[in-house]
């Protein structure tokens, strides 16, 4: 199973078109379309003061490191791991 993420418009005839890899053509495959609207859900360019959240919110959460700046380290490769055979009867 694949799990693929997209945002795509549907047309004013309500059509959706999905174009799928080649790999996959001619086959049967089982479709679960999960969707939402992406109205109201624009970036803001309201301060957080104007979205609601308090000084007090702001000066102990989102201001209270102090100190070095933080660093992120340096990322591990992934561990090889076996692959997982299903059995089928």
């Amino acid at each position: 199973m694949e799990t693929r993420s997209l945002r795509t418009k549907v047309g004013e005839d309500g059509i959706l078109k999905i174009q799928l890899p080649s790999e996959i053509a001619n086959q049967e495959l089982d479709i679960v379309i999960v969707f939402q609207t992406t109205e109201g859900f624009s970036h803001s360019s309201k301060t957080p003061e104007e979205l609601g959240y308090s000084g007090k919110f702001l000066n102990e959460v989102i201001g209270s490191w102090e100190g070095e700046p933080l660093k992120r380290p340096e990322q591990l490769p992934f561990d090889e791991r076996e692959e997982i055979q299903w059995h089928t009867s």
